[in-house]
Formats: C-alpha cells, sequence, structure tokens
C-alpha cells in the first residue's frame, strides 16, 4: 500500500471473497401515490433478505464469484428465512453465528417513484458481532483475494478484521454505510485498498487527503445520481465517472451491487476506473428492478 506497511498479496481471477457485516431482513414500503406525511398511505410492503453485507455477498454470488459471509443472526424465524436464502444463492454461511435473540432489520419507507424517504435500522443482531467471530473465521480470510468490511460492525470487530486481513496481505475495501457509522469508524478506516462513502460520510471520515494519509489507496466518492468520483493516492488525480441513465424502480440495494460488481471486476483483472463503470452498471440494473438484490445480474451484465 500507500504507506509502505501492508503489501496486498494477488489471488487470481477466481479468488474467493470474504465479506464481514450486517445481515438483517428488510421491510420495505413503498405508497402508490405521492406520500402525505402525517397520515396512512396506500401502499404495498415485501419482506426479503437484507443487510449490507449479506446483499453484497449475494451480489457477488450472482456474478459467479466464491463468497463467504461472516456474520451474525438471531435464532428466530427470520433469522433462518435470511440464512436458507442467502444460502440458495450460493454464499457460503458457514462463519455466521446464530445468537439467541432476533434477528436484526432495516425498514424502508419508498415514495411512489421508489426514492427513499425514510429508514430505520435495528442492527442489534450486527452489533453482537466480537473480535472472537471475527478470528474464528481465519482460516477463510486467509485465503481470501479480497475482505469486505460494512460500517454496521462494531469498531472492535471491524479493527479486528482489517488487522486479520493485513496479517495474511489480504486486500480490504470498506462501505462506510451512513454518515454516523462512518464517524464512529475514522479512527480505524486507514490501511485499505478502498473506500466507498457517500459525500456525506466522506466528510465525516475527514476527508480526501485525511484518508489518503491514513494509507488508503482509493477514496471512491458515490454521489448517486449524479456518478461517483475516483480518487488515488501518488497524486493522479480525481477521475469522474457519470452513472447511467436508467428508469427509478427502487434505489434499495444500488450501493450493495455497485461494491460487489467493483470487486468482482478488480478480481478479474479490471483497473480502478473500468471496473467502477462496470459497478455502475450493475447499480443503474438493481434500481431498475424492483428487487433489492438481482437474482440475474451476472446475467444482465454479461449482455
Amino acid at each position: 500500500m500507500s504507506n509502505g506497511t501492508v503489501t496486498w498479496s494477488p489471488r487470481g481471477a477466481d479468488a474467493r471473497v470474504v465479506v464481514v457485516g450486517g445481515i438483517n431482513a428488510d421491510l420495505k414500503a413503498r405508497t402508490t401515490a405521492p406520500l402525505v406525511p402525517g397520515t396512512s398511505n396506500p401502499g404495498t410492503a415485501t419482506l426479503t433478505p437484507g443487510g449490507v453485507g449479506r446483499n453484497v455477498a449475494e451480489n457477488l454470488a450472482h456474478l459467479g464469484r466464491p463468497v463467504a459471509l461472516v456474520g451474525v443472526v438471531g435464532d428466530d424465524d427470520l433469522g433462518r428465512l435470511v440464512l436458507d436464502a442467502t444460502l440458495a444463492a450460493g454464499v457460503d454461511v458457514t462463519h455466521v453465528r446464530c445468537r439467541p435473540g432476533p434477528t436484526g432489520s432495516y425498514t424502508a419507507l419508498l415514495d411512489h417513484h421508489g426514492e427513499l424517504v425514510a429508514g430505520v435500522a435495528d442492527m442489534a443482531a450486527a452489533d453482537a458481532l466480537t473480535p472472537e467471530d471475527v478470528r474464528a473465521a481465519e482460516s477463510v480470510v486467509a485465503g481470501a483475494g479480497m475482505l469486505v468490511l460494512d460500517g454496521n460492525l462494531p469498531v472492535a470487530a471491524f479493527a479486528a478484521a482489517r488487522d486479520l486481513a493485513a496479517a495474511h496481505g489480504v486486500p480490504v475495501v470498506v462501505d462506510p454505510v451512513s454518515v454516523p457509522k462512518a464517524a464512529r469508524l475514522t479512527a480505524q478506516v486507514r490501511d485499505l485498498l478502498a473506500v466507498t462513502p457517500s459525500h456525506g460520510e466522506l466528510e465525516a471520515l475527514g476527508g480526501v487527503p485525511a484518508l489518503l494519509a491514513r494509507g488508503v489507496d482509493l477514496v471512491w466518492e458515490r454521489r448517486g445520481a449524479s456518478g461517483s468520483v475516483l480518487h488515488t493516492a501518488g497524486g493522479a488525480g480525481a477521475v469522474e465517472l457519470a452513472a447511467p441513465e436508467t428508469a427509478v424502480v427502487d434505489v434499495t440495494g444500488a450501493g450493495d451491487a455497485m461494491l460487489a460488481a467493483w470487486c468482482h471486476a478488480v478480481l478479474a483483472g479490471q483497473g480502478h476506473a473500468e471496473a467502477a463503470a462496470y459497478a455502475h452498471e450493475a447499480a443503474a440494473l438493481t434500481v431498475a428492478s424492483p428487487l433489492t438484490v438481482r437474482p440475474d445480474l451476472g446475467e444482465m451484465l454479461a449482455r
């Protein structure tokens, strides 16, 4: 890496990705007409597997990438539903711990255009992930081509996962998830291959110069429909990418598909900018679908 403290070891185009992060059940409620605050609105509701880490892992599986998930679910019907669906999608869930209590949940309110109005995350299960859980997965992390961490992780578990990857020369990519979660992880976001913040998350992390100085090789600032900007170490400057035009059906999960596609493309040998363009296509396909994770994502991207 740029600060000389970590040397990433290339693992090959068919390398496995390990994802450590949130595993939820998602409830999405969408109005069928313009939303009227403060009253009941007609609409639809769906319950699906979710969680940033879990969604990234499933997207990777649909792209044909070997992937293992590390996290925690509750010992309840929702936990069993989520794990069964994740396993059926092709994700290795051997290192997901089942704990007493409820599975985490994310409730999203979408307007009639599919844009997010508000979201509520109950991450009690993700908060239960311990450094011991992470270290118990050392064998799979040690042989990985890339480690993905999401900002839902407790600080101690996040640091343990980052350090474990560094010890084995495995490149680390971080999705900060939200501004508050980025803020609490600021001191731990260092010595990474990449971090993928929104503009607000980037400010919470201290900005581009600070991240590059802390040993982050690539800061990929994501700007939604406005595209994204790649900031790299070594004074190469910023590279701006436009987001493809698409009809928005549901924005949920677009960032997760984008991150998964970028990781998959980089491991397949693409450069960072080329991989980011591919990732934008994955995000566009996801927002054009009512599904948070498209089972046909790999097939659609191959067209």
